[in-house]
């Protein structure tokens, strides 16, 4: 029977698992492993991070991408705590992914040894926003066993990270065991009566609302939701950072369910009779700080269908909850049928009007016009182009006034974390571009930048294409924007100085370019196109231009108003 060191051991199993590329910081922790990669490279492609949070986003988007697990390495100690915000973010936005860390030796352990951490106690189920399961292979015979059910524990239920710990010793070690078969997720269908009981609350509803998001969406699920919703003729909105779910252009979409959220669709959802939310979570963000529906018990009929057990009925107490899949959910919901008429049509035609509506800018000052900038983004981006956004209030521009395709045709194309984990763009748009081939564009802040910006090292060596807009007001906005709103006139710990972010990003082999004026932009960005090269425009934005609807000025003069009168 052949044999081999475990570390290659589990590099074969990998690859069974369909994964090609692997993000990661090497560490002495698991040479095997590396020697692994280099004897499959043609297999599969270990892609070397600057630093391991960089890394552990690019896992993260790589399973929001395809549907499985994103698989990240990083050392022991430094390297996983480095990593912990990828496996946060993974967590909160329900993303498969597995992170390896190698570990010390089996003869050292639970003796403070150089770097030695805890990972049950880091990572754990426990902590309610890191793993959903950590394990340790002793036996390297047993290898196959446990990739096989990290993936699986990865895809099945809510989606989320596995942590999977490699004692060193155990890496080098001989083995004959061989790969387990590839893992698929598995689908969990709806109850039949549970969908009589959904017919029944529609057929009594006046004023029905889906929200679409979360996990396991696929292009076949979300045709199947556009079906249902237009057999029903029912508004379709977005949950926070899920704008792809469901078409931008159709008209029955209602607009984002998030953060700035266009306030006609807010009292619309507050004004609804009936909520269907189909996969999301309905976290705080979605519901404007548990708002938009009343926890523990929403004043709107609710109907939540999600593939976790778990999470049914834990924050909000469902009219209806529904245990599925979003596969097997969408193909159940489009053949309920419809009665001929429906009583809500003028209401849902009103929704959408809303959404178009929102488009409508208002005057803002300084030289740069950020509406105009996403519509010259939006008109020469392929329809397939992946986004990608960090947090901070320079994402709101492209949430709302980007219109996405929706994954109903084909591909996915937003990578944003619900977290709201600064850093995330920058690496989420190399990996998508690494994976896909397709033209990726990055919006970042300045602030936001900075955490993770030194992946465009990475992107250079790989061979990776983005385009990062870099919106610079020499702030950390959102916090700046919060103190004026509660502290105002006490600006502390937001201000920044920065780099000249045009250099630095030629530094990295990026074209960089700066500009501040509007006009300067579309030149630049269709320059940004056709090279073969990634690019980062760098533009220089008014400090007073802090959010899509108002200046930094005017918040702080409505807070200084509260203030005066409550004083």
């Amino acid at each position: 029977m052949r044999q081999q060191i475990a570390g290659h051991l589990l590099v074969e199993c990998l690859i069974e698992q369909g994964v090609t590329h692997a993000f990661g910081v090497p560490g002495e922790s698991y040479l095997a492993v590396l020697d692994g990669f280099h004897a499959y490279k043609d297999q599969i492609q270990f892609v070397i991070n600057r630093q391991e949070g960089g890394a552990a986003f690019m896992a993260d988007a790589q399973g929001r991408l395809t549907g499985r697990p994103g698989v990240c390495f990083v050392t022991r100690g430094p390297g996983a705590t480095n990593a912990s915000i990828g496996v946060h973010t993974a967590f909160q936005d329900s993303a498969p992914m597995v992170l390896f860390v190698g570990d010390v030796g089996s003869d050292f352990r639970d003796r403070e040894a150089f770097q030695e951490v805890d990972y049950n106690s880091f990572f754990g189920p426990s902590t309610r926003g890191m793993a959903k399961r950590v394990e340790r292979i002793d036996d390297p015979e047993r290898i196959p066993e446990y990739i096989a059910r990290a993936f699986a524990t990865a895809m099945n239920g809510r989606p989320g990270p596995v942590v999977v710990v490699l004692p060193e010793d155990m890496l080098v070690r001989q083995v004959h065991a061989r790969p387990l078969s590839r893992v698929e997720p598995v689908e969990a269908w709806s109850d039949p009566g549970a969908l009589r009981q959904l017919r029944e609350m529609l057929l009594a509803s006046q004023r029905p609302f889906v929200i679409a998001g979360g996990a396991g969406w696929t292009p076949q699920s979300a045709q199947a939701l556009q079906r249902f919703a237009e057999n029903w003729k029912l508004p379709v909105g977005n949950a926070f950072r899920f704008q792809d779910i469901f078409d931008n252009h159709h008209p029955l979409y209602a607009g984002d369910v998030g953060i700035g959220i266009n306030p006609k669709l807010a009292q619309r959802i507050r004004d609804s009779d009936l909520i269907l939310a189909i996969g999301p979570r309905l976290g705080e963000m979605t519901t404007s700080g548990y708002t938009l529906l009343k926890a523990p018990k929403p004043q709107q009929k609710l109907v939540h269908i999600h593939a976790s057990a778990e999470e049914l009925n834990r924050v909000y107490q469902a009219d209806l909850a529904m245990l599925s899949t979003m596969n097997a959910a969408a193909r159940s919901l489009e053949v309920l049928t419809a009665p001929v008429s429906l009583p809500w049509e003028a209401w849902t035609a009103a929704a959408h009007a809303d959404y178009e509506d929102n488009f409508i800018s208002q005057d803002l000052p300084g030289d740069i016009d950020m509406p105009a900038i996403v519509r010259t983004i939006s008109q020469l981006l392929p329809e397939d182009a992946v986004l990608t956004n960090g947090a901070g209030n320079f994402a709101s521009w492209v949430h709302r006034f980007h219109k996405h395709h929706g994954l109903a045709k084909g591909v996915r194309t937003q990578l944003a974390p619900t977290v709201g984990s600064m850093g995330y763009g920058v690496p989420a748009g190399i990996a998508a571009n690494l994976l896909t081939g397709r033209t990726v564009f990055t919006i970042a802040g300045d602030g936001d930048f900075l955490m993770n910006g030194q992946e465009l090292a990475t992107a250079s060596q790989h061979g990776a294409k983005t385009i990062v807009v870099l919106l610079n007001n020499g702030m950390y906005g959102t916090i700046r924007m919060h103190q004026e709103r509660e502290f105002p006139q006490h600006t502390s710990g937001s201000h920044l100085q920065n780099p000249d972010f045009a250099a630095l990003a030629r530094a990295y082999g990026y074209a960089g370019v700066r500009i501040t004026r509007t006009q300067e932009f579309e030149a630049e960005f269709k320059a940004a196109l056709a090279r073969s090269e990634g690019t980062l425009i760098e533009v220089m934005l008014d400090p007073e231009v802090i959010t899509t609807r108002g200046t930094l000025s005017a918040i702080r003069d409505a807070a200084l108003e509260r203030q005066h009168k409550s004083a």
